[in-house]
């Protein structure tokens, strides 16, 4: 059995043997692959502001987002972003490859781990394990009240919004499932550990909206404001997945921030 690849605008070796045009790989060949490298995007400005690494080698970077940093350049924000920050210590490093992949975006007041991919070998990866659901996401988020039951699945479609800036439970939506564990109860909140088997907007925050349990914080999903938290109480607590360029397992951790386990003291 093989497969065929095309060359592209990249550098391809098999074999030893330099190729170009359309080949036959066959199960055991050797490829190496050497792509030109990304140039620096003029419309996206430098940033020096701090990131918080977890994690970097020549293909990954994990960083700690913090609540209230934006992920990604927008009318709102264009100079100072998670996307400006990387570009910022690519830079400072000496990178050739000057444009960040955002694998696993969070809202802007959503805390916790954010992978990155280096260049766009590692981003078509990446994207591959999402499509595989092989890159492993949980959280941990404090919702309202305090009779969840011990574990569920919440499974209803979600849709964007017609008539505002959210997302709503709508047959017209798209699947989505969200799975939570209790972890611990207090009296008018609950922490709860969540692994997400789709990858909607706002998933999360409209599911546990949608059963009554909206999460601490969350103005826009009418999340209770006054019990200690103004942002959505959400952490992206773990990541892990295969490396698929060393074949090992990576994972990573984050504690919960200070504002959020204030919450549960």
């Amino acid at each position: 059995m093989y497969k065929s690849i095309k060359t592209g605008g990249g550098a391809f070796v098999i074999g030893g043997r330099p190729v170009d045009g359309a080949v036959e790989l066959h199960d055991g060949d050797q490829v190496e692959v050497t792509l030109p490298p990304e140039a620096s995007d003029p419309n996206v400005a430098v940033s020096d502001g701090p990131i918080r690494i977890i994690y970097e080698d020549d293909n990954w970077l994990v960083v700690n987002k913090q609540a209230g940093l934006t992920v990604v350049p927008g009318p709102a924000n264009r100079d100072d972003t998670l996307v400006n920050r990387v570009k910022g210590h690519l830079v400072e490093s000496g990178a050739e490859d000057l444009v960040p992949h955002i694998i696993t975006r969070l809202d802007r007041f959503t805390s916790g781990i954010v992978l990155i991919a280096k260049h766009r070998l590692a981003n078509s990866l990446a994207n591959e394990m999402l499509a595989a659901k092989t890159l492993h996401k949980r959280y941990q988020a404090v919702v309202s009240g305090a009779d969840l039951p011990d574990h569920g699945l919440i499974d209803q479609p979600i849709a964007k919004d017609p008539n505002g800036y959210g997302q709503i439970i709508s047959e017209e939506g798209k699947s989505a499932q969200t799975e939570y564990t209790v972890m611990r109860r207090l009296a008018d909140r609950t922490l709860v550990d969540v692994i997400l088997h789709t990858g909607r907007t706002h998933q999360i925050r409209v599911h546990f909206a949608s059963i009554g349990h909206p999460l601490l914080g969350d103005e826009l999903y009418h999340g209770p404001m006054n019990l200690g938290i103004n942002r959505q109480a959400l952490h992206a607590s773990e990541m892990d997945f295969e490396d698929p360029f060393s074949n090992r397992g990576l994972s990573f951790q984050s504690q919960l921030p200070q504002d959020i386990s204030a919450l549960l003291d």
